[in-house]
Protein backbone atom coordinates (compact mmCIF):
# COMPACT_ATOMS: atom_id res chain seq x y z
CA UNK A 1 0.00 0.00 0.00
CA UNK A 2 1.64 3.48 -1.22
CA UNK A 3 1.23 5.32 1.84
CA UNK A 4 1.90 9.01 -0.08
CA UNK A 5 -0.86 8.00 -2.17
CA UNK A 6 -3.37 7.38 0.57
CA UNK A 7 -2.25 10.73 2.17
CA UNK A 8 -2.84 12.47 -1.50
CA UNK A 9 -5.99 10.95 -1.54
CA UNK A 10 -6.97 12.03 2.29
CA UNK A 11 -5.97 15.88 1.70
CA UNK A 12 -8.11 15.76 -1.56
CA UNK A 13 -10.79 15.01 0.32
CA UNK A 14 -10.09 17.55 3.01
CA UNK A 15 -9.92 20.14 0.29
CA UNK A 16 -13.30 19.21 -0.63
CA UNK A 17 -14.83 19.26 2.59
CA UNK A 18 -13.92 22.21 3.65
CA UNK A 19 -14.87 23.83 0.18
CA UNK A 20 -18.38 22.24 1.02
CA UNK A 21 -18.46 23.85 5.25
CA UNK A 22 -17.12 27.46 3.48
CA UNK A 23 -19.79 27.39 0.38
CA UNK A 24 -23.05 26.32 2.46
CA UNK A 25 -22.10 28.53 5.32
CA UNK A 26 -23.58 31.30 3.28
CA UNK A 27 -26.51 29.58 2.28
CA UNK A 28 -27.65 28.51 5.72
CA UNK A 29 -30.62 30.14 7.57
CA UNK A 30 -29.69 29.71 11.37
CA UNK A 31 -26.99 31.01 12.53
CA UNK A 32 -25.59 27.85 15.03
CA UNK A 33 -25.76 26.24 11.41
CA UNK A 34 -23.60 28.66 10.23
CA UNK A 35 -21.18 29.00 13.28
CA UNK A 36 -21.04 25.24 12.68
CA UNK A 37 -20.02 25.02 9.47
CA UNK A 38 -17.87 27.70 9.34
CA UNK A 39 -15.77 26.19 12.23
CA UNK A 40 -15.78 23.38 10.63
CA UNK A 41 -14.05 24.85 8.04
CA UNK A 42 -11.87 25.72 10.22
CA UNK A 43 -11.43 22.36 11.84
CA UNK A 44 -10.76 21.04 7.96
CA UNK A 45 -8.10 23.39 7.54
CA UNK A 46 -6.42 22.00 10.70
CA UNK A 47 -6.74 18.54 8.91
CA UNK A 48 -5.15 20.08 5.79
CA UNK A 49 -2.11 20.94 7.22
CA UNK A 50 -2.06 17.77 9.40
CA UNK A 51 -1.97 15.47 6.73
CA UNK A 52 0.25 17.79 4.75
CA UNK A 53 2.73 17.49 7.58
CA UNK A 54 2.67 13.70 7.40
CA UNK A 55 3.29 14.05 3.87
CA UNK A 56 6.37 16.22 4.64
CA UNK A 57 7.65 13.43 6.90
CA UNK A 58 7.04 11.17 4.78
CA UNK A 59 9.52 12.00 2.01
CA UNK A 60 11.96 13.16 4.65
CA UNK A 61 11.10 17.01 4.68
CA UNK A 62 10.82 19.00 8.26
CA UNK A 63 7.75 18.09 9.79
CA UNK A 64 6.37 18.22 13.33
CA UNK A 65 6.05 14.51 14.62
CA UNK A 66 3.83 16.04 17.61
CA UNK A 67 1.38 18.11 15.52
CA UNK A 68 -1.47 15.91 16.15
CA UNK A 69 -0.86 15.84 19.74
CA UNK A 70 -0.80 19.62 19.68
CA UNK A 71 -4.02 19.35 17.82
CA UNK A 72 -5.66 17.05 20.22
CA UNK A 73 -4.53 19.13 23.10
CA UNK A 74 -6.30 22.32 21.41
CA UNK A 75 -9.37 20.59 22.25
CA UNK A 76 -12.14 18.99 19.40
CA UNK A 77 -14.78 21.46 17.45
CA UNK A 78 -17.02 19.48 18.25
CA UNK A 79 -17.16 19.25 22.07
CA UNK A 80 -16.83 22.87 22.19
CA UNK A 81 -20.17 23.23 19.58
CA UNK A 82 -21.89 20.85 20.66
CA UNK A 83 -22.00 22.36 24.05
CA UNK A 84 -22.43 25.66 23.10
CA UNK A 85 -24.04 25.99 20.12
CA UNK A 86 -27.40 23.68 20.13
CA UNK A 87 -30.55 24.99 22.04
CA UNK A 88 -33.96 23.29 21.70
CA UNK A 89 -35.91 26.62 21.11
CA UNK A 90 -33.51 27.10 17.79
CA UNK A 91 -33.95 23.75 16.56
CA UNK A 92 -36.85 25.05 14.61
CA UNK A 93 -35.02 27.50 12.61
CA UNK A 94 -33.03 24.97 11.64
CA UNK A 95 -35.59 23.59 9.34
CA UNK A 96 -35.17 24.49 6.19
CA UNK A 97 -31.33 23.78 6.63
CA UNK A 98 -32.18 19.96 6.94
CA UNK A 99 -30.83 19.11 3.32
CA UNK A 100 -27.61 20.51 4.02
CA UNK A 101 -27.09 19.40 7.36
CA UNK A 102 -28.09 15.56 6.39
CA UNK A 103 -25.08 16.23 3.52
CA UNK A 104 -22.86 17.62 6.20
CA UNK A 105 -23.33 14.48 8.39
CA UNK A 106 -23.36 11.85 5.69
CA UNK A 107 -19.62 13.75 4.81
CA UNK A 108 -18.40 13.69 8.18
CA UNK A 109 -19.64 9.70 8.55
CA UNK A 110 -18.05 9.24 4.80
CA UNK A 111 -14.72 10.48 5.93
CA UNK A 112 -14.21 9.15 9.27
CA UNK A 113 -15.76 5.36 7.42
CA UNK A 114 -12.69 5.81 4.89
CA UNK A 115 -10.13 7.05 7.72
CA UNK A 116 -11.14 3.94 9.94
CA UNK A 117 -10.95 1.45 6.99
CA UNK A 118 -7.15 2.71 6.04
CA UNK A 119 -6.09 2.54 9.94
CA UNK A 120 -6.40 -1.27 9.62
CA UNK A 121 -4.71 -1.46 6.34
CA UNK A 122 -1.67 0.45 6.94
CA UNK A 123 1.08 -0.58 10.19
CA UNK A 124 2.91 2.52 12.37
CA UNK A 125 2.60 5.52 12.24
CA UNK A 126 0.34 5.66 8.97
CA UNK A 127 -2.52 3.43 11.50
CA UNK A 128 -1.71 6.18 14.25
CA UNK A 129 -2.51 8.48 11.55
CA UNK A 130 -5.59 7.48 9.98
CA UNK A 131 -6.88 6.45 13.70
CA UNK A 132 -6.38 10.18 14.88
CA UNK A 133 -8.26 11.27 11.72
CA UNK A 134 -11.31 8.66 12.00
CA UNK A 135 -12.15 9.84 15.53
CA UNK A 136 -11.82 13.76 14.81
CA UNK A 137 -14.13 12.89 12.10
CA UNK A 138 -16.14 10.92 13.95
CA UNK A 139 -16.80 13.95 16.10
CA UNK A 140 -17.75 16.23 13.79
CA UNK A 141 -20.05 13.53 12.88
CA UNK A 142 -21.93 13.36 15.92
CA UNK A 143 -22.31 16.87 16.13
CA UNK A 144 -23.81 17.41 12.65
CA UNK A 145 -26.02 14.27 13.52
CA UNK A 146 -27.25 16.00 16.72
CA UNK A 147 -27.98 19.44 14.15
CA UNK A 148 -29.81 17.46 12.09
CA UNK A 149 -31.82 15.11 14.58
CA UNK A 150 -32.65 18.25 16.24
CA UNK A 151 -33.85 20.12 13.63
CA UNK A 152 -35.74 16.53 11.97
CA UNK A 153 -38.00 16.54 15.43
CA UNK A 154 -39.26 19.86 15.08
CA UNK A 155 -40.06 19.20 11.55
CA UNK A 156 -42.03 16.16 12.33
CA UNK A 157 -44.00 18.21 14.91
CA UNK A 158 -44.98 20.77 12.68
CA UNK A 159 -48.22 20.62 10.77
CA UNK A 160 -47.86 19.79 7.02
CA UNK A 161 -46.65 22.57 4.41
CA UNK A 162 -44.18 23.76 7.38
Amino acid sequence: MDIRKIYEYALSREYEGKRFFEENANRLSHAAAVNAFQQLAVEEQKHINFIQNQLAILVGHAGDVDYGLLLEQAGFFSQRAQSELIDQSVAEAMVPDLPVLRLAYLIERDFAEFYESTSTQVEGDAKQVFTMLSQWERGHERLFKHFYDKAFEEYSKMPWGG
